[in-house]
Formats: structure tokens, sequence, C-alpha cells
């Protein structure tokens, strides 16, 4: 629930940051905004190498802390040498200045060492990389009115933004996990991840894969205005996405030993808040995308078809959680290399792997065929969140029938039709309202006031017409005040 709230109180400090970026930036700084977030996946291929198995043993009880915190920097000298060799590719091929690319290197130490403490943190406290979250998020508003809204540093200073807010982060966070980097450099985990190193780069294809896209629209349609589309468009689907954060302790529970139920319970939550963020999104999509910019108003097809796609994902990624929780294989010392490859843990990146592939093979033929016909730029934004969607779909319920086999899961279908029907009744409704009766200003310190309440409203009718109809919500309400009596300050 802590990651779950966070989550959601980003969700507002992120579209201030959105706000801020959308309103001073051009459509074409924009995306080259976007193409940046395409080329530093290319290294954060490699970031998982250390937090991969940090998490793993750390919940298992083998300190690895200090080990994963040195090991880093040689991990970084790797990242940031790669990343120079893309961005001259990118520079040459592209119109986008070379200098900016160069200066967002910098954001690369920064997400490593960012990404080996979280990998720390969900080994035994999962929490803390909410708590680094909030920082960062806040930090980040400061920051961005600073450099962004006040100085017009334009591109350069998002860049700064995001480096800076994740500095602040990675201090509070090293705060907190000190007691788990405070112990001995161990060269034989050390040669163990080495050994291993392919194990979790592997499922990052998959990640990449997805981020090829921006850079792959950019190559074959010689623009970025697209992708500012696309940018504003996954800024407000990806609300859903925080849905699945009421199960992230379920991972490093089932290393543990945890009990298999805990993702039956916990896959109920993730519906609970799941079916009325996609509402959420898609009633207040227009609003959301005009409040970023008025630009932008015109991408609500592209949300309405992103929202279930991102839902499919987010299950996706707590069913692939949950089942390399159940995998034992890397207890094994005895392990050999044809052992991992048979595991859950190279399987279900293979998996990924396929279905990520065939989506940016199916992107390049469309657009391949579509822009020679097609001169606007939102039509092939929209064609392109329909083919993310069709793709999506047969993977997630084939991740679903290997959930079934493992878990044997009992879905309360009674329940999740509660929340769904809830959450068509009671965002619908204030869609309808808003269509009625919301004007849409220019000026967004006059337009959010008159939106906020909308959102306040259905928000709290979901949440009590739930509480009203499901014991389940009442239980859980019920639980969260018990737990705050208990807190200690």
């Amino acid at each position: 629930m802590i990651a779950f709230i966070v989550g959601i109180i980003s969700l507002f400090t992120g579209l201030i940051f959105t706000v801020i970026v959308t309103r001073q930036l051009s459509p074409e700084e924009f995306g080259i905004w976007s193409l940046i977030g395409g080329l530093t996946a290319y290294v954060f291929l490699i970031r998982p190498v250390i937090p991969f198995w940090n998490t793993r043993e750390i919940a298992r009880g083998i300190e690895s802390g200090k080990t994963g915190i040195i090991s880093n920097y040689f991990i970084v000298l790797i990242a940031i040498a790669i990343y120079f060799g893309i961005a001259s590719y990118f520079g040459e091929k592209t119109p986008v200045d070379f200098s900016i690319l160069i200066f967002a290197a910098l954001l690369i130490p920064v997400e490593f060492f960012r990404g080996t403490l979280v990998g720390i943190a969900n080994g035994f406290k999962p929490q803390i990389e909410e708590y680094g979250l909030i920082i960062f998020e806040v930090t980040k508003i400061i920051f961005a009115i600073v450099l962004i809204y006040f100085l017009q540093l334009g591109i350069q200073g998002v860049i700064l933004v995001t480096v800076l807010a994740s500095l602040s982060s990675i201090i509070l966070m090293a705060i907190l996990v000190r007691e788990k980097i405070r112990g001995e450099f161990k060269k034989e985990l050390l040669k163990k991840w080495l050994k291993l190193f392919w194990l979790p780069i592997y499922p990052r294809i998959s990640g990449l894969l997805t981020q090829i896209d921006v850079t792959i629209f950019t190559l074959i349609t010689g623009s970025v205005t697209g992708l500012a589309y696309w940018a504003s468009a996954k800024a407000v689907s990806k609300m859903v996405h925080h849905s699945i954060k009421v199960g992230k302790a379920v991972y490093p529970k089932l290393l543990s030993g945890g009990k298999k139920n805990y993702l039956q319970e916990n896959l109920l939550l993730v519906f609970y808040f799941a079916f009325p963020l996609a509402g959420m999104s898609i009633a207040f999509s227009k609003p959301a995308l005009f409040i970023l910019n008025p630009l932008y108003d015109v991408a609500v097809l592209v949300v309405i078809f992103l929202v279930p796609t991102i839902l499919l994902r987010s299950l996706g990624e707590l069913f692939g959680n949950a089942l390399k929780g159940i995998e034992k294989v890397d207890v094994n010392q005895n392990s050999k290399f044809l052992d991992y490859i048979k595991s859950k843990l190279f399987f279900l990146p293979t998996l990924r792997n396929i279905h990520r592939g065939a989506y940016v093979f199916s992107l390049a033929i469309m657009l391949i065929l579509l822009v020679p016909n097609i001169e606007s730029e939102i039509d092939l934004v929209i064609n392109w969140a329909i083919l993310a969607l069709l793709i999506q779909i047969p993977f997630s319920l084939y991740l679903y029938y290997l959930v079934r086999k493992e878990f044997a899961l009992k879905i309360d279908k009674k329940s999740i039709l509660k929340y769904l029907i809830t959450s068509i009744f009671v965002f619908g409704g204030t869609f309808l309202l808003m269509e009625n009766n919301l004007t849409y200003h220019t000026s967004v310190f006059k337009f959010f006031p008159e939106f906020l309440p909308y959102v306040i409203i259905s928000s709290v009718g979901y949440l009590g017409i739930t509480y009203l109809i499901d014991n389940r919500t009442r239980i859980l309400v019920k639980k969260i005040f018990s737990e705050i009596k208990t807190v200690k300050f």
C-alpha cells in the first residue's frame, strides 16, 4: 500500500513536471526528449547485472550490498562508452543536435547507481524505493521550476533536472539501506555475477525492443513531432501501471519461501485499483492532454488504445515476477548453464523477447506501408497504438495460462465484476458531466482548478461505492487504519 500510495502521489507530481516540460518545450524539443529516452534504453540493457542478484540474495539472507555498490562503478564506465557510440550514430542520421545527445550521458551514472540501491532495498525493505521516488518527484518539480520555467534552459534543463533529482533520491536511499552496504566486498559473489552476467541482461532485451519503437518511428518518418503525441499519450495512459505496485512485495516474499496464495490476494487488490485508474485515464484523457499542451489533445484515441495495452503489460509484469519468485535454480550452487537455460529465469524473458520482437518488426512494416499514404502524424500514432494492443493480447493470455498452472488461482469473479461495473458507472458519469460543463481555458492556472474537482469527486465516489458494496474493501480500509495506529514516531 505504501508503494501504491506513493505511486498515486507521483502521478500528480509527474503531471506537474510534464506540464512544465510540455509548456516550455516545443513539440520538436519534447520529441528529442523522447528520443533520448529511447537511446539511453540501449545502455540500460546492462543495468540489471548487479541489482538482479542483490535482490535475490539479500531476500535469502546473503549480504551482497557492498559488493554491488563497488562493482557498479565498472558497469557504469562500460555503459557510458556504449552510449557515446550510439549517440554518434544517431547524431549523424537525425537532425538532432549532437551536443544535446552527449550532454544526456549524465543520465547514465545516476540511473545505474539508483538502480543498484533499488535492487538492495527490494531484497529486504521494498518500500525504500518508494521513499526514494517521493524525493525524486518533489525535487524534480523544484529544480524544474528553477531551471526550466525561470531560467529557460530548454532540453538541457530537463536533463539537469533529472540528474539532480536522481542524486537526491540516491542520497536518501543510500542512508536507508546503509545497514546492507556496510559488509565486506565478496569476490566470490562478483565472480558468480560475472559468470552469469547474461541472465539479468537477457530479460532487458524486451525492454530495449520496446524503447526501439521511438527510434524506428524517427528513422522511418524523419520527424520527432509524432513522438511528442506518443509521449504525451503515454504520460496519461501509464497511470494504470501504478496498480501493480500493491503486488510489489510478492516477489521478495516468494523468494524467501512465502506462500503461493500471496499472488492470489494481491491480484484482487491489483484489479481493485487497476479498473478505476484505467477509467480515470480514459475519461480524463482529453483534459489531461490539454493540460500538458493544447496541441496534444488530438491524441485522445491514442490514450484509449494505450490504456488496455499498459494494463495487460502490467499484469504480465506481476505474473512474470511471481513465476520468477518460485524459481530455485540459483539456490543450487551446482546448477550449470543448461539448468539456467531450462529455468523460468530464462524461459520468461525468451517469451517476452519474442513478443516485443514481433511488436517492433510489425511496427516497422506498418510505418513503411503507411508513411507514403498518410500525411497526418497523429493518424500514424493512432495506428501505432492499435498495433501495440493487438500484439499484447495473446502474450498476456499465455502468461495467465502459465500462472494458472503454477499457482492454481481461484479468482473471485464476483468482486472483480463489482470493481469493473463501479468504475464504468463512476468515470463514465464523470465523463458526461465534463463534456457538458467543463470549459477548456488556455491558461493551465484557470483550467486545472476547474478540472480537479471532477478527479476528486470520481475518486471518492469509487472508494465510497466499493466500501458500501464490497466486504473486501471494508476489510482493507480497517487494516490500513489499524496499521496506521501501530506506527510509532
